[in-house]
């Protein structure tokens, strides 16, 4: 049985890829990446002289050769996407070729190719904010952002394929993931990296804007509950309760390192920032999935990680803008 990962040696997807192939030694992992400034093989040290594990470089807009690719693979999970939502705001077309044309490539070379089932990554963000309360996976779609725009337009070109074609899809809807690894435009990884060089945090707005966060090995498990229990043609949101305000989020990583709110530096805030996002896991919880990492313990532990890896987020490739389009 083979197994086809998009996006393999990025933050999430790179912890599935090892997470599927300790798990599974029996299944060929296909991980297919075009090594973006987010991608790094590095991340698969664990995993890269397995048996079962193979790399192979190329772009999810090159429908050829994923044709050729695909050819006896059972089960795709496309997770390659653009996801920094900054770079969203000033390279916006960069995302469309990415997350809208990719997706639609891989799902015309999955057709072709009748794989059994295809898993896609999503985002929270595609329903947009919610003062209060949670979007359930039927809610209405409600994108903000360049980047939730596409992630949603997706979602709707996949959903199309699945009353079309009858194509064996199941969606997926996360809200943020943390952990090791993670490229550092994110916050986490930013915070925590700024701090050990002695620079400031940049906080936008007031930092009253709420978030929540699951760990990466929580995330992984997730996965896997719906890659063996989820029902074809169903959308399923993963996530926690562990809801925290970017400014909270941010003490708590400036007391890790015994900072004071001194190394905040508040800067301008995106055009239009969502106040909160806030997803129901009542259906991912009734395959059986349950939360084990609380988000102190897991903060706590991924910002040591940072600490004591400098030397592989100090040498990451630059990401290609931080600069958008700032209100007049």
């Amino acid at each position: 049985m083979k197994i086809l990962i998009t996006g393999g040696a990025g933050f999430i997807a790179s912890h599935f890829v090892k997470y599927m192939a300790k798990k599974y030694p029996e299944y060929t992992i296909i991980n297919y990446d075009k090594l973006t400034y987010a991608g790094d093989l590095a991340r698969l040290k664990d995993v890269e002289n397995e048996p079962n594990y193979r790399f192979v470089q190329g772009d999810v807009c090159d429908f050829n050769f994923l044709n050729y690719l695909l050819k006896g693979v059972t089960y795709v999970f496309h997770f390659a996407a653009e996801t920094h939502v900054d770079n969203s705001l000033g390279d916006s077309l960069r995302f469309t070729d990415s997350n809208v044309v990719g997706t639609h490539v891989l799902l015309e070379a999955a057709r072709a190719n009748n794989v059994k089932k295809f898993f896609h990554m999503s985002t929270d963000e595609v329903y947009g904010d919610i003062l209060e309360g949670y979007f359930k996976e039927d809610s209405i779609l409600n994108p903000t952002n360049p980047y939730s725009g596409t992630k949603a337009a997706a979602d709707m070109i996949i959903l199309g394929y699945k009353k079309t074609y009858n194509l064996p899809i199941i969606i997926i809807r996360c809200n943020n993931v943390y952990g090791p690894y993670q490229y550092t435009e994110k916050i986490i990884p930013r915070f925590a990296s700024n701090i050990i060089k002695g620079k400031k945090v940049p906080l936008h707005g007031d930092g009253s804007n709420i978030r929540t966060y699951i760990h990466i090995d929580d995330f992984c498990r997730a996965m896997n509950v719906i890659f063996q229990k989820g029902e074809i043609g169903e959308i399923y949101n993963i996530g926690s309760r562990d809801e925290i305000t970017n400014l909270q989020l941010t003490k708590k990583i400036l007391a890790q390192f015994g900072k004071d709110e001194s190394f905040i530096e508040f800067v301008r805030d995106r055009p239009f920032n969502d106040k909160r996002y806030g997803v129901d896991i009542t259906k991912l919880k009734s395959l059986g999935w349950e939360q084990k990492i609380p988000f102190e313990e897991g903060l706590a532990s991924t910002v040591k990680w940072y600490e004591e890896n400098e030397d592989w987020w100090k040498n990451l490739k630059p990401t290609p803008t931080d600069k958008y389009i700032k209100p007049s």
